[in-house]
């Protein structure tokens, strides 16, 4: 008999498996959904029916609908994806998320924004049952295209709005505290801070020239480390990279060693950065804390071996306390003082 070629790719049914098992829908639906409901001796004739037809077992969509849920958590990274690969901080981020999503059973999906017009229909259309947020920009549409779903969802670190809740640290008051270890005894520094706005323009700006800044961790940790330097004579600078990336804070550090007026403290927004200007420190001949002192942020796995002084937080913990919400679980814990300085060999007494 000849094959019908219009059904040669189509999907075995679970009544089809049924039949063939001579067993209920049921049970097949149980075998695989519910197994501990069916004996092993159905299950295996369920299963052995399923191979013989092909039947890869129920479809994930109409699963989906049927339990109101698809099983999945998504991470909005406000970046292009390789950055949860390459960033560390990101990647502790999403080690804590990964980690309830192992222990709830639950899926992750990384939603990657490009800042082209399809980012929020891509948001739109991601099959998961809430969102984490990766901390972005006042202004940035997944923000509302987020909100517009109407599922849970959680920021980390901010910009908080309504119906989008924040999980972080109090960047202002910990940007305080390690901005005046890092400009003891300082005349002339610089913050190598974070972009300001979706445009990552690299700049340098001085004090009140700084202007908006649209990213809530770059402005927040900025007004801490201006009320840290209160010298009113001399106006603090801020180093603005366009990525969070030590090649980036080594070459702005590098060029602003090479200026006319050189710093001789760094308070950078991150480890990587404060890293990235300990090697343009090294390269220049500088003494590291005697002629500049270097501060990072996060307390990275590589903060400890070049003696660091930094701002230590849990950014896995962080991220497993946004799924949590997101899921419908209680926060662990109350972050906006879980941070500490840590202070070593990159700073002066």
């Amino acid at each position: 008999m000849a094959r019908d070629s219009g059904n040669s790719k189509r999907r075995p049914t679970m009544g089809e498996v049924a039949r063939a098992a001579g067993v209920s829908p049921m049970s097949v639906s149980y075998t695989y959904s519910q197994p501990e409901r069916v004996s092993a001796e159905t299950a295996e004739k369920v299963r052995a029916a399923a191979r013989q037809l092909g039947y890869p077992g129920p479809h994930p969509a109409a699963r989906s609908l049927r339990r109101g849920r698809v099983g999945s958590l998504g991470v909005v990274l406000g970046e292009r994806l390789s950055y949860a690969f390459d960033d560390p901080q990101a990647a502790r981020f999403l080690a804590g998320v990964s980690d309830v999503c192992a222990a709830e059973g639950v899926g992750l999906t990384l939603v990657p924004v490009t800042g082209a017009a399809t980012d929020a229909q891509r948001v739109a259309q991601a099959a998961v049952d809430g969102f984490v947020v990766w901390t972005t920009s006042d202004d940035d549409p997944i923000l509302d295209a987020v909100t517009g779903t109407g599922l849970p969802a959680i920021i980390h670190a901010g910009p908080e709005r309504p119906g989008l809740p924040a999980i972080g640290v109090d960047d202002r008051s910990a940007a305080v505290a390690i901005g005046r270890v890092a400009f003891a005894a300082a005349r002339r520094p610089v913050v190598l801070g974070f972009p300001l706005d979706r445009d990552r323009t690299r700049q340098l700006l001085t004090g009140d020239r700084v202007g908006e800044i649209r990213y809530h961790v770059t402005r927040r940790r900025w007004e801490g480390f201006r009320e840290a330097w209160d010298h009113a004579a001399v106006d603090l600078r801020l180093a603005a990279c366009p990525l969070n990336h030590a090649a980036e804070g080594e070459a702005f550090a590098a060029e602003l060693f090479r200026g006319a007026d050189p710093p001789d403290a760094i308070a950078a927004m991150s480890d990587e950065l404060a890293l990235g200007a300990l090697r343009a420190a090294a390269s220049a001949g500088l003494r590291v804390p005697a002629d500049v002192a270097v501060t990072g942020w996060d307390d990275s796995d590589a903060a400890a071996p070049a003696g660091l002084t930094t701002v230590a937080q849990s950014l896995r913990d962080q991220g497993a306390d946004c799924a949590r919400a997101v899921l419908g679980q209680v926060p662990r814990t109350s972050y906006r003082d879980a941070w500490r300085v840590v202070t070593r060999a990159t700073t002066r007494p």
